[in-house]
């Protein structure tokens, strides 16, 4: 019978915010359709909700074009043995989450050999490298996107489309409750509170951990009885960081070094200094006050430069159309400066309260309950078998 054959699908994702993705896409197709296995690349989190992991998803998860020169023959040599794999083992689907440079040329072979793809989150072309969506039209069967203003640029060059909101706004409370978080973790409510996230990556941190001990050092001074709470994702960038703070004489700051727990973090702080990425994000839709940074390799900096459209390199800023938060990137990003943003901000009530109200408005337009949606629009896919 149809319902008992087994349906393969392949999939990849090349890092922790596509882990998550494709955790939740596989627990929503295997609802509505059992008998479908997944085999690919993916995280934990995908490999709990049940697929087959061919290759571990950190070896994809470098970034930037320094990092991925060092890497490039093990990854080059990776996708040559998937697509031989996927080639080999037909599947009747490939799903690609993110990691756009890994996967385009993987789908453009696979739907060549007439495997339909689809691919779950759109390259930022609306930001920086759009001649792609040339290479995207002939690689994709079907492109799922995570924000409205992506719809439009596919349904222009006649690629199949479908917006299906993001999954942070499904997950996150539309309303957080700082009062609550703080009581969870002893901090007083009175208390300024200020969330420091250096990133998730060991270059992040490494990049990142001076910078952040000293802008702390600056903030204490003008509030001296200000608290600090620093989520890090992993033991290794957890060591980089008490490193750090040994280094930079940092160890007599009020801070508290926590282990994951990054929307708590925030839920409980009053303002948060973030590394660029999916956290900016996140950041908004809890409605906490931020000031964006980043640094990476000079080489890297001056590459990717080059290619943006943007003035604006963080999701609220993108995504609302407007410097709604400050960034200050690269040689910009000093102590100094931040802690200055971070206080000004800190200390404008009316600013804090109109950004509240900005990403409340941002948070309705991205919930879609996105799972499910992305599972009805794969599913036919599937049925076709």
């Amino acid at each position: 019978m149809q319902s008992e054959k087994k349906i393969v699908v392949g999939i990849v994702a090349g890092e922790a915010s596509g882990d998550l993705l494709g955790s939740h896409l596989i627990e929503a197709l295997k609802a509505a359709q059992p008998n479908v296995e997944f085999v690919g690349i993916g995280g934990p989190k995908m490999q709990t909700a049940g697929m087959t992991v061919l290759y571990p998803m950190e070896k994809l998860a470098v970034r930037g074009y320094v990092e991925v020169l060092r890497h490039y023959l093990e990854i080059v040599g990776i996708r040559r043995k998937l697509r031989s794999y996927f080639l080999a083992n037909k599947p009747q689907l490939f799903i690609a989450i993110d990691a756009p440079d890994f996967n385009l040329g993987l789908e453009r072979d696979l739907k060549s050999a007439g495997i339909p793809t689809v691919h779950y989150v759109s390259p930022s072309i609306w930001a920086w490298r759009g001649e792609r969506i040339h290479k995207i039209k002939h690689a994709v069967s079907h492109m799922l996107c995570l924000f409205p203003h992506e719809a439009p640029l596919y349904q222009d060059v006649g690629v199949a489309v479908d917006f299906v909101g993001h999954p942070l706004a499904d997950m996150l409370p539309l309303h957080p409750k700082r009062a609550e978080m703080r009581e969870t973790m002893r901090i007083p409510f009175a208390a300024p509170v200020f969330a420091l996230l250096p990133g998730s990556r060991q270059s992040e941190v490494k990049s990142l951990a001076e910078t952040y001990i000293n802008t702390a050092k600056l903030i204490l001074q003008s509030v001296p009885d200000a608290r600090f709470l620093v989520p890090l994702v992993s033991r290794e960038t957890r060591r980089m960081f008490e490193q750090a703070l040994y280094d930079f004489d940092g160890e007599q700051l009020p801070l508290t070094l926590l282990f994951g727990h990054a929307q708590d973090a925030m839920i409980a702080s009053d303002m948060v200094l973030v590394a660029s990425g999916t956290a900016t994000l996140e950041c908004a839709l809890l409605k906490r006050a931020m000031v964006i940074t980043y640094r990476m390799p000079k080489l890297s900096w001056w590459l990717m430069k080059g290619k943006g459209y943007l003035p604006y390199v963080g999701l609220p800023n993108i995504l609302l159309g407007r410097f709604v938060v400050p960034e200050l990137l690269q040689h910009d990003a000093t102590p100094q400066n931040l802690a200055q943003a971070i206080l000004n901000l800190w200390r404008d009530k009316h600013a804090v309260a109109e950004l509240e109200t900005a990403f409340t408005e941002l948070h309705l337009s991205l919930r879609h309950d996105t799972a499910q949606k992305a599972a009805a629009v794969i599913l036919p896919y599937l049925k076709a078998a």
